[in-house]
C-alpha cells in the first residue's frame, strides 16, 4: 500500500501539528510544576520537594500554628475586653468652669471641674476663691448627678464633662459664668 503525495503531506502536517501541541503542552506542564515547586518551597519554608517533611507532615504542621494563632487571638480578646473593663472605671471625662463667685472678685479663680468615668461615676471639685481664703469642695457624683446640691457650676462642668468623648481632651474647656448678684458661699458640711 503506497501513500499518494497528498496523503504523505496531510500527514506530516498532522504531525508537525502535534508535535508543536506536544511543545506547547510540555511547556504548560513544566510551568506548572515550576509553580507547584513554588508553592512548595514557601509552604515548607524554603525545603526543595523531596528535601523536606512530606506535603501532609507540613499541612498538619500549618493547621496546628492556625490553631494555636486563633487560641491566642481568643487570649487576647478576652485580655482586651479586661482592659476595656479597667479603663471604663478610669477618669476619662473631664470639665473646668471658671468664674468669679463674688461681684468684687475679677479674674475668674474660682472654678468647678468635673472628673467623671465614662459611666459618669466619680466626682466634681469646686474652689471658692474670696479675697482672704479659698474653699474647696469635693462631691461624689454618680451617672452624672450627685446626691449633695450642686452649684449651677457644678452641674455645668458636669454636663460639660458627659458631653465630651471619653478620652478625647473634648468638654474641658473653660466656660465663663457672669452672675448678676454677689453669692455668699456657705460650707454645707
Amino acid at each position: 500500500m503506497e501513500l499518494g503525495m497528498g496523503t504523505v503531506s496531510v500527514l506530516a502536517v498532522a504531525a508537525a501539528v502535534l508535535a508543536v501541541v506536544a511543545v506547547a503542552l510540555a511547556a504548560v506542564a513544566l510551568a506548572g510544576q515550576r509553580r507547584v515547586r513554588a508553592a512548595y518551597r514557601a509552604f515548607s519554608g524554603g525545603a526543595a520537594p523531596g528535601v523536606g517533611p512530606d506535603v501532609l507532615t507540613l499541612l498538619r504542621r500549618h493547621v496546628d500554628e492556625v490553631a494555636g494563632l486563633r487560641d491566642d487571638v481568643r487570649e487576647q480578646r478576652r485580655y482586651a475586653e479586661h482592659v476595656r473593663t479597667l479603663l471604663g472605671t478610669c477618669v476619662s471625662r473631664v470639665a473646668t468652669v471658671r468664674y468669679d463667685a463674688f461681684d468684687d472678685m475679677g479674674g475668674r479663680m474660682s472654678f468647678s471641674s468635673a472628673l467623671l468615668d465614662e459611666h459618669g461615676d466619680g466626682l466634681v471639685v469646686s474652689a471658692i476663691n474670696g479675697r482672704t481664703e479659698t474653699r474647696t469642695y469635693a462631691k461624689p457624683v454618680r451617672g452624672g448627678a450627685s446626691r449633695h446640691h450642686l452649684s449651677e457650676e457644678e452641674a455645668e462642668a458636669i454636663g460639660l464633662a458627659m458631653a465630651g468623648e471619653p478620652g478625647s481632651g473634648r468638654g474641658d474647656e473653660e466656660i465663663p459664668v457672669r452672675r448678676p448678684a454677689a453669692r455668699v458661699v456657705r460650707d454645707a458640711s
